[in-house]
């Protein structure tokens, strides 16, 4: 049995609407590819990418910075409330395959940097530029291909 492989997707909690539709497609993809979802599970990038990962038929997890799980957007499948607030970040980082950073703002920021520290290849959509070590997509076709083709 081969284990399914763990996309985070980090960006902004709020975002505009192209931001939105760009994370939506990104969701979308990753379910259709066959990878699990992972987020913080609350709203802006994360419920878009949720929503779209949803509707696809795909599994999404969020790792939420509070205890309750009732705050979880409505498209998570499996909420894990931590209590951690922004350290959950590390988590995140840590947990996941590849990291896809939709937009975004400081969080995504620190995400980001976890994740270049851990050595997770991470995939940049209308994001920060920090870093070449960044892989940079165009569309959410482009990410999402991107991020499977790290896992090779």
């Amino acid at each position: 049995m081969s284990r399914q492989a763990i996309i985070g997707v980090i960006g902004a909690g709020s975002c505009d609407t192209a931001i939105e539709t760009l994370a939506y497609r990104v969701g979308s993809g990753i379910a259709a590819q066959g990878g699990v979802l992972l987020c913080c599970g609350q709203g802006g990038v994360m419920q878009a990418a949720c929503k779209g990962a949803s509707e696809a038929g795909g599994m999404t997890i969020g790792l939420l910075p509070g205890t309750d799980k009732r705050s979880a957007n409505p498209y998570v499948t499996i909420a894990l409330p931590t209590g951690l607030n922004d350290a959950r970040n590390v988590i995140i980082a840590r947990s996941s395959d590849v990291l896809i950073a939709v937009g975004g703002q400081f969080g995504t920021l620190s995400e980001i940097a976890f994740g270049l520290k851990f050595g997770v290849s991470v995939i940049g959509l209308e994001t920060w530029d920090v870093s070449q070590e960044i892989l940079r997509a165009t569309t959410p076709d482009e990410a999402v291909s991107l991020a499977f083709a790290q896992l090779q």
